[in-house]
């Protein structure tokens, strides 16, 4: 007997659950769930509207952007106005739930960067972990440096980062912003100095938003 296959598609799915991310913009933007399938990518996000008056749209020009630089375009998007039309804010504190849906990701895509190219206030994501074990880690690291003090958290930024650096990960320069950030809180203005160049110097993806971030906030060396 002669058994023929003439093919099958294997059906798969992962959630990843408040990623973590390196740096985004608006701040009152959220990712609350990332939920990957064979047929599709679904972000489903939500803002905060913090001014009178506000409103929020998404332009059609928004990608998801591989860490080898190629890109998939937005697909659909749900519960959310394609600019220039807009959702006006009836309230300050008021929260916008939406979805945008993208082609399915590549194969063992650790992390994305999700940007919106348009004229003016574009939102983007860096960095945007695709790995539960690694994002289960960060939130442990992160819950620890809420409760310690900046010398210790110092050591704790700098042990995670030893442990990635060689994995050319999006959230690599978050880590060293984080050790800067707790060197001000100690004072020590010989290890903001060392970490600011060892950022510089390195091959952090990224890492022109990271230096930009700590630029504007007058840090440079």
């Amino acid at each position: 007997m002669l058994i023929g296959l003439t093919g099958f598609v294997t059906a798969w799915s992962q959630s990843f659950i408040l990623p973590n991310y390196g740096l985004k913009s608006p701040e009152t933007l959220e990712i609350s769930k990332i939920e990957a399938t064979s047929s599709s990518t679904a972000f489903y996000m939500s803002i905060e509207n913090r001014i009178q008056n506000g409103f929020f749209c998404a332009d059609k020009n928004i990608y998801m952007i591989y860490p080898d630089g190629s890109r998939s375009k937005l697909v659909t998007a749900s519960n959310i106005p394609v600019c220039p039309d807009t959702y006006k804010f009836k309230t300050s504190g008021e929260k916008l739930d939406f979805v945008l849906v993208f082609p399915p990701l590549k194969a063992w895509t650790a992390w994305i960067d999700l940007v919106e190219e348009c004229n003016e206030n574009c939102f983007s994501f860096y960095g945007v972990t695709l790995d539960n074990v690694l994002n289960k880690q960060l939130d442990d690291v992160f819950d620890k440096a809420s409760k310690g003090k900046p010398a210790d958290n110092i050591v704790l930024f700098e042990s995670l980062l030893d442990s990635i650096a060689s994995q050319n990960l999006g959230i690599e320069g978050l880590l060293y912003i984080n050790i800067i950030e707790a060197a001000i809180e100690e004072s020590d203005k010989v290890n903001i100095i060392v970490w600011y160049k060892r950022l510089a110097a390195s091959d952090a993806p990224g890492l022109s938003h990271y230096l930009k971030y700590l630029n504007d906030k007058g840090i440079k060396y």
